[in-house]
């Protein structure tokens, strides 16, 4: 798309005094112009910021911009089916990243470049995966873009950068294709809050947070759409069922409650993802933490709460690497923390939305204390932890 576009800081004085936060209105009308933004994550997940752009609007000037006040490694969220057609596969078949960054492949655009390096070169690859006339074969592998794989549900699912960006561009009625690069001081350190909104002063960009972008998108829709309920008996007693149908994975959540949710006493919560070693068979593996049963026997104690119990089919091969962990020393733990707790992090968004359709806004977690990315988003407090022992 041709398009000129006047670069961050170029033109009047940045203005006195770190800006305010703006509003998501104001962040997709400055996507509509064509300019970038700072996004913010939450302070207690990477508390960093991206410089993000819509893809179809990247210049050479534009990435100069980012290689200068960037890590330098510019990334180009895309959906799932965008990265399927380009034949990009992820870049490694296990991910050990912490925040599960789904890289893929790199590329760089095979005609009208030369090293892919340069900036001019680095725009001509991201526009050509903006391009739907783009092929496969079209790309260099590897080279210097690297594709991102964004979650089917957004930042309703993951609050990541990757999310958010592609969020952006398709609420702002743009091609669902961004870029995004994180901000570095000038002595190398990632910028972190009171650095970013100097940064946007500085350049005159908007800044806008992940967490802003969460409120913004449940205020008009959802990923999750309750479809059951009914009072069912247990082993424990009566508990009433819930179940919710994930739009972006399409899978059936349940939830089972207790006593009031909403009542002047905070209700215990927990958000399980359902673990077939675990839950099935009680296959403990040295881990110290909450089974389903025991959950459950908790709340019926305390008279009230709720357990969510996220669904997810669990692959061939991560079972088969979970059994193996057995045999390794100290091994069983990690593995299963990272199926369990880690993973729970990473989709925390769906049970939220399902803890606030039963109308809970306080709640004392059956966790070990964790970092909650973004949870006030979703207008939930955490008032403490509860231990398998406490």
């Amino acid at each position: 798309m041709s398009r000129v576009l006047s670069l961050p800081g170029k033109g009047a004085a940045a203005p006195e005094g770190p800006p305010a936060v703006n509003s998501v209105e104001e962040i997709l009308a400055e996507l509509r112009a064509g300019r970038m933004v700072v996004i913010v994550d939450d302070e207690d997940r990477e508390n960093e910021g991206d410089l993000i752009m819509a893809a179809e609007y990247a210049t050479p000037e534009a990435v100069a911009f980012m290689i200068r006040h960037t890590s330098g490694i510019i990334c180009v969220p895309m959906e799932e089916q965008q990265l399927a057609r380009l034949d990009l596969p992820q870049m490694v078949p296990v991910n050990s990243d912490q925040q599960r960054t789904a890289f893929t492949v790199s590329v760089d655009l095979r005609v009208g470049t030369t090293t892919g390096v340069s900036s001019a070169d680095r725009a001509a690859t991201i526009r050509g995966l903006v391009d739907e006339a783009s092929a496969a074969s079209d790309f260099a592998r590897p080279g210097h873009i690297f594709p991102l794989r964004s979650r089917r549900g957004g930042v309703l699912v993951r609050a990541g950068h990757t999310e958010a960006a592609l969020d952006l561009c398709r609420l702002a009625g743009l091609k669902p294709v961004g870029v995004l690069c994180e901000v570095m001081n000038d002595d190398g350190s990632m910028a972190r809050r009171p650095q970013l909104q100097e940064f946007a002063r500085r350049h005159q960009l908007k800044i806008g947070t992940i967490a802003d972008l969460i409120r913004y998108r449940l205020r008009t829709e959802r990923s999750v759409e309750r479809i059951f309920e009914q009072s069912v008996e247990t082993e424990l007693g009566e508990f009433r069922l819930y179940a919710y149908q994930d739009r972006a994975s399409l899978e059936v959540h349940l939830a089972l409650a207790r006593g009031r949710l909403d009542g002047p006493e905070t209700p215990l919560v927990r958000v399980h993802l359902a673990d077939t070693l675990r839950d099935l068979i009680g296959v403990q593996a040295g881990l110290r933490a909450w089974t389903l049963r025991a959950a459950l026997q908790r709340i019926v104690e305390a008279g009230h709460g709720v357990i969510v119990v996220l669904r997810q089919q669990d692959s061939a091969r991560e079972l088969t690497e979970t059994l193996r962990s057995f045999a390794a020393a100290a091994a069983p733990d990690a593995a299963r923390a990272d199926k369990g707790e880690g993973a729970v992090l990473r989709t925390f968004g769906v049970g939220a939305q399902i803890l606030k359709d039963l109308g809970v806004r306080r709640m004392r977690v059956l966790s070990a204390p964790k970092q909650m990315h973004g949870i006030s988003a979703f207008g939930l407090e955490i008032e403490g932890y509860v231990g398998e022992e406490g």
